[in-house]
């Protein structure tokens, strides 16, 4: 394969990877969409590990079901809203 073909290939699975997997980021990616998908692993990755939820849920004093609904909110906008896009 041409180094042309072989760089095409590459591209063409980068591409494919962004779009079945969101917050994989790309070159337009803003540090607003990074902190978002950043924080938004963090909540998932709390959620799926039974230990860090029975932490958070003593420290907080809370259930388990009140922190991962709370965990699920937080979720739905961490960083707040999207900033306003400037026209270049």
């Amino acid at each position: 394969i041409s180094v042309m073909g072989e760089r095409f290939n590459v591209h063409t699975q980068l591409e494919h990877l962004q779009a079945k997997y969101v917050g994989t980021g790309h070159a337009d990616t803003n540090k607003w969409e990074w902190l978002t998908n950043q924080h938004r692993d963090t909540c998932a990755s709390v959620q799926g590990h039974p230990d860090l939820l029975n932490m958070i849920a003593i420290a907080e004093n809370e259930s388990r079901a009140r922190v991962r609904f709370n965990l699920m909110e937080k979720m739905l906008q961490p960083c707040g809203p999207p900033p306003e896009k400037t026209e270049v």
